[in-house]
Formats: structure tokens, sequence, C-alpha cells
């Protein structure tokens, strides 16, 4: 049985031997197609793993073992500094292989940032339970200080290794703590920022900038205090102060306004004579 092949105007027939080349070349790729799907039915898939329960074993060993990592860290860091404390002298004091220790943090600083960002975390805490944040904004920042203080001075050394760290700005651990420092900033604006909404500051202010400024000045405080030249008291009134001269200000306009003291720039009128007396002058 023949089939003719009808051509409309201007279109050229294709021969039979091509008409049979396309329909095998349809057939193989429909083929083809229809063997890759089934390939990839039957290839499994990659899924993520199911979630662990809080209490899942494998959990619980994994959280008493990074706890005696931090442990064995804060013992080697206070002994020996951060930098003479090796990792591989870290996992033997928290009593497991130097390989071991890999599966449950990478590197010192890791653990140094750790402990350091659970101290701020803490301030913040301790410092929202009792707060009113109705109270003077200078209040607020300066019971915040407080709260950080008493933590730091409770943990000197790691402070001080904290202090130590970002001196040496081409070190890993030096951009982790200015970080965790950034986070702070960001806590004092937070206190800043509800004092400008309450209209305790000028409206105009910068509050990261004050932030800043702020931070910067008691961490400058803590430097002495770390290498020994002043005492944990001494410390505190050094923070207090900062937070008092920037509520104050320096200018001798502004501090005489808030005094009510004349300055040489507000003439002082001379007394007027009482009753009998004669005027200066006169």
């Amino acid at each position: 049985m023949s089939t003719s092949l009808s051509t409309g105007p201007g279109q050229v027939a294709p021969a039979a031997g091509s008409s049979v080349q396309a329909s095998r070349h349809a057939s193989g790729a429909s083929d083809a197609a229809s063997e890759a799907a089934a390939l990839a039915g039957l290839r499994p898939q990659r899924s993520e793993r199911p979630r662990l329960r809080s209490d899942d074993g494998r959990l619980v060993r994994g959280r008493r073992s990074r706890a005696r990592i931090r442990e064995a860290a804060r013992a080697l860091f206070r002994e020996r500094g951060f930098d003479g404390a090796t990792l591989r002298a870290i996992a033997e004091r928290a009593g497991m292989g130097a390989s071991s220790i890999y599966r449950h943090v990478q590197s010192k600083e890791e653990l140094l940032i750790e402990e350091l960002a659970e101290m701020q975390e803490e301030a913040w805490t301790r410092f929202r339970a009792h707060d009113d944040r109705d109270r003077p904004t200078e209040e607020r920042l300066r019971d915040f200080l407080d709260v950080q203080h008493d933590l730091l001075v409770a943990d000197r050394d790691l402070t001080t290794i904290a202090l130590r760290a970002t001196t040496k700005t081409e070190a890993r651990v030096a951009r982790r703590v200015l970080k965790l420092y950034d986070r702070t900033i960001g806590l004092l604006m937070e206190i800043l920022q509800r004092g400008r909404m309450k209209n305790h500051l000028a409206r105009d202010v910068d509050v990261l900038e004050t932030a800043r400024v702020l931070f910067h000045v008691t961490n400058g405080a803590r430097i002495p205090w770390a290498n020994g030249l002043v005492g944990d008291d001494a410390l505190r009134k050094s923070v207090h102060q900062a937070v008092d001269l920037l509520f104050r200000g320096v200018s001798r306009d502004v501090v005489a306004a808030a005094t009510h003291t004349p300055t040489r720039s507000t003439p002082v009128s001379p007394p007027r004579p009482a009753h009998g007396d004669v005027a200066p002058g006169a």
C-alpha cells in the first residue's frame, strides 16, 4: 500500500527514506527520554537528614563532649594564655584524641568567641530582667554597664585575652572579637534609641555614633585594669564618669547651663544698691 506525500505550493516533498529516518530519530529520542526518566526514578534522591530530637543520645553525648572541651579551653587559656593553648592540648585536657576534637570545634578562636558571646548575652539578659524602659536613659546605660562590669571582672583572664586579641589586627580572632564589640554597640544603641523616643536625648543626636563613643571610652578604661594598674572599683568609677561626661558634656557653655554658673560669655550685672547705700562710681 503506497502512501502519497502531498506538498503545498513552493514546498519540496521529502524523500521516502528521509521520512523513515525522521521517524526512527523521533522514536529513538522518545526511547532515550523514557530510559532517562526511568533511571531518574530509580536513582536515590538526596534528602536532608531528619532532625534529631533534643534528647537523642548522640546530641546528649555531643553536648557533654563540647562542655568538656570548653572547660578545658578555659583552664588552659588561664594557665598558658590564648597563644600558648593549642587545640591539641585542649583535646588532651578534655580527655579525647587530637582528631576527635574537630568533630566539635574547628579552632581555639571558636572557643574563645563562644565564651565571650555567652558572657555578652548574659549581661543583656540580666540587665533586661530588672530593667524599666521608662527610666532615664543615663540610669539605664549605667545599669547595663554595671552588669557587664560584674561579669567581666568575674572572669578577668578571659576579658584580658579578648582585649589583647584586638591588638593583633592580622589575627582571625581579632576580627571576630571586633564583631562581638559591634554587637555590644548595638545593645547600647538600643538603650539610646529608646531614650530619644522618650525625649531624654536631643532629637538630632546620632545614636549609633553616641553608642560607639560610649563603648570605646568604657572599653579603653579596661586596659589599665587588665594590666593591673587600677582595681575593680576604680574601673567601675571610670565607666560611670564616661556616662556622666557623655550626658553632661565638657563644653564650657554646656557645663555652665547644667550648673547654672555664669561664665565669661555671660555678662554679670552689678548688684543693685540697697536703700541708703551708695552705688559704686557715684
